[in-house]
């Protein structure tokens, strides 16, 4: 098998895998109510799923970068398909909510683990005439994902099980291991590398408070304990960042912050982040409380944006291909910015047909952001 097809069959297994863990992300927001019942904890604690989820995450794709330099492509995948593969197993059958907890915990290890390792495995096995494309066929797939997770997961609710949003992705998760194990070989090469101590632990706490600081800030952002652990981060990242600097192997090369355009990119992937999971967690929401509709119906309601942006990010990657990025990211920031001036004058009677219009047009200024500053260079 030649270079090129060894690179496709390594695409196709990290977006299997991928896949499944951007659907479960989404898709246990919309069964936080039901959890609360069936493992018999309040709120507060069951927001936890979500939030210890996040911390997770927070704390080890900063790693990542690292560990892709450290470790094989195929060492890596495996790490991260079974932590996401044992923590799936575990959810669907956790009969308490410290197992589903860490069930959680280990999904979100695997995700840290996959997500930055896909990106650079894209950057490295396509030419730079190709990688728009490529990145396009990322967004497709990661975008139908967290749609997919409200939709499936109300029907799975209603029917059957909430454990069955579990369940239903162990054999798409096994399947991703499996064409790994047969087709994956490793892209890149690794060196024994430096692993910092105190870069580890001011990383964990920085990045750990600030995502914990903006989750309490749900409840008030003058809350002492939002403050406190805002003020910890803040102070264990400005120690980070300093130690990067000093050490000959930083967890993160910070230098490239020096470049506008790549500053310029990183803060429009940021904002669309913001802004597309914002809109998954908030729309839903709005539409079960406000305009009183089934969880299924709001899930239902979020497919057409998400396919707009999915198929959008496929054509962006080929204008991106022939073009260059400016033909997308300033016409995509003006769609994004107009839309979500509309979406501010949404009232409880306004009408599903305009909301899904709006989800629409703003899913499409999103892929052409995102696919655009993604690869600015």
């Amino acid at each position: 098998m030649n270079k090129k097809q060894n690179a496709n069959w390594i695409l196709v297994a990290l977006l299997i895998c991928a896949f499944t863990g951007m659907f479960s992300e989404t898709s246990l927001n919309i069964a936080l109510t039901i959890l609360m019942t069936s493992l018999k904890v309040n709120a507060g604690t069951i927001q936890w799923i979500t939030t210890g989820y996040l911390l997770t995450l927070g704390i080890v794709m900063p790693f990542t970068a690292l560990l892709i330099q450290m470790f094989t492509t195929r060492k890596l995948f495996f790490t991260a398909t079974t932590n996401l593969a044992v923590g799936t197993l575990l959810g669907g059958i956790s009969f308490n909510f410290p197992m589903l907890l860490f069930a959680r915990i280990l999904q979100a290890i695997g995700m840290g683990i996959l997500l930055p390792l896909m990106f650079n495995t894209v950057l490295i096995i396509f030419d730079k005439n190709k990688r728009g494309s490529a990145m396009g066929t990322l967004g497709l797939v990661l975008s139908f994902a967290p749609a997919l997770g409200p939709a499936i997961s109300g029907v799975l609710i209603q029917t059957i099980s909430w454990r069955f949003i579990f369940f239903v992705l162990l054999p798409f998760i096994i399947l991703g291991m499996l064409i790994g194990y047969n087709k994956l070989s490793d892209i890149g090469n690794t060196q024994k590398q430096h692993f910092d101590i105190f870069s580890a632990i001011t990383s964990t706490i920085g990045f750990g408070m600030i995502v914990f600081s903006f989750n309490m800030a749900e409840k008030s952002w003058t809350n002492p304990l939002t403050l406190i652990s805002l003020a910890i981060g803040l102070i264990s990242l400005l120690f980070f960042v300093k130690r990067q600097n000093y050490i000959k192997t930083p967890i993160l090369n910070l230098t490239v912050f020096k470049y506008p355009i790549f500053l310029m990119g990183l803060s429009l992937v940021l904002i669309c982040s913001i802004v597309f999971q914002g809109t998954m967690i908030i729309l839903p929401m709005y539409l079960q409380t406000g305009a009183r509709l089934s969880v299924l119906s709001a899930g239902l309601i979020l497919l057409p944006g998400s396919a707009t942006n999915g198929f959008l990010q496929m054509v962006a990657g080929h204008i991106f291909d022939n073009y260059g990025y400016k033909r997308l990211v300033f016409p995509g920031f003006l769609i994004v910015i107009m839309s979500l001036l509309f979406f501010k004058m949404l009232t409880p009677n306004s009408s599903v047909l305009l909301i899904v219009l709006l989800d629409i047009v703003l899913m499409a200024g999103i892929a052409m952001i995102w696919t655009g500053a993604q690869l600015m260079h």
